[in-house]
C-alpha cells in the first residue's frame, strides 16, 4: 500500500464524514441546495449513511484492499449520480464539489487497483 493511497483516502474519508455531518445536521442554506437539484429532504438521512460506510470502507481498505476497492467503485458511482443531478438542475455553482469528490474516489480507486 503506498503512501498515496493512504492519504487520498483518509482526505476523502473525512470529506466524506464531513459531508454527512452536514446532512444529519439539516442546515437550511444546504437542504435548499438538495431540494434545488431534486433530492428530497426526507432522503438526507439515507445519503448520509452512504457517505458514512464509503468512509468506513476506504479506511478498512487500508487494511483489507478489497474492501477499499469496493467502497473507492461504489463512491464513484455516488458522485456520478451526484453530478448528473446537478448537472440536471442546471446547478453549475455546486457542481464543483462533486467533480472534486468524484476525482478523489476515482483517485483512491485507481492507486489501489495499480
Amino acid at each position: 500500500m503506498s503512501v498515496a493511497t493512504s492519504i487520498v483516502s483518509i482526505l476523502l474519508a473525512a470529506l466524506l464524514m464531513m459531508s454527512a455531518a452536514i446532512k444529519l445536521t439539516r442546515r437550511e442554506p444546504y437542504v435548499q441546495g438538495y431540494l434545488k437539484v431534486g433530492v428530497p429532504e426526507d432522503r438526507l438521512n439515507q445519503l448520509a449513511v452512504l457517505l458514512l460506510a464509503g468512509a468506513s470502507g476506504l479506511l478498512l481498505g487500508l487494511a483489507w484492499a478489497p474492501i477499499g476497492v469496493a467502497a473507492a467503485t461504489a463512491l464513484v458511482a455516488y458522485f456520478a449520480v451526484a453530478i448528473v443531478f446537478h448537472l440536471r438542475a442546471d446547478d453549475a455553482e455546486s457542481l464543483p464539489v462533486p467533480v472534486i469528490m468524484a476525482l478523489l474516489a476515482a483517485a483512491a480507486l485507481v492507486l489501489r487497483v495499480i
